[in-house]
């Protein structure tokens, strides 16, 4: 997991699919927390990816590199802690500017029954279970 989470923090901005219906949908995210044990993201209730992951947790995030690419299969679920939203601000000072732990949006969600897979040209698929 500690692999995985330095992977995202030095990529600085990952990508997130969801799917809305029938329809995959991907957009750029850039937090990762180890809080408690569990790797977190953050985002606002407010957006379409909250409404997205409530209906279906199933999610796949994808990073790049220095010529590898990290693919993290996954459940997202939501922890409604105050504790875990302020740890994920802490992590990211700038979130800072547009939430607060406790102002209604902000909502962090931790990695489930991930599947990480780190590939390249030049080595074998490498597959990292947490």
């Amino acid at each position: 997991m500690e692999r995985v989470e330095k992977f995202l923090k030095d990529a600085e901005v990952y990508y997130l699919a969801t799917v809305e219906g029938d329809q995959p949908r991907v957009r750029p995210f850039g937090t990762i927390n180890n809080f408690r044990g569990k790797l977190y993201i953050q985002t606002g209730k407010v957006k379409n990816v909250s409404k997205q992951l409530h209906e279906n947790p199933k999610a796949e995030i994808c990073a790049f590199k220095n010529g590898e690419w990290l693919r993290v299969e996954c459940e997202l679920v939501e922890d409604d802690s105050s504790e875990a939203r302020q740890s994920m601000l802490d992590a990211y000072p700038s979130l800072k500017k547009m939430y607060s732990a406790d102002d209604g949006n902000t909502e962090v969600f931790y990695l489930q029954n991930a599947i990480a897979t780190f590939s390249s040209f030049t080595h074998e698929p490498e597959v990292v279970k947490f």
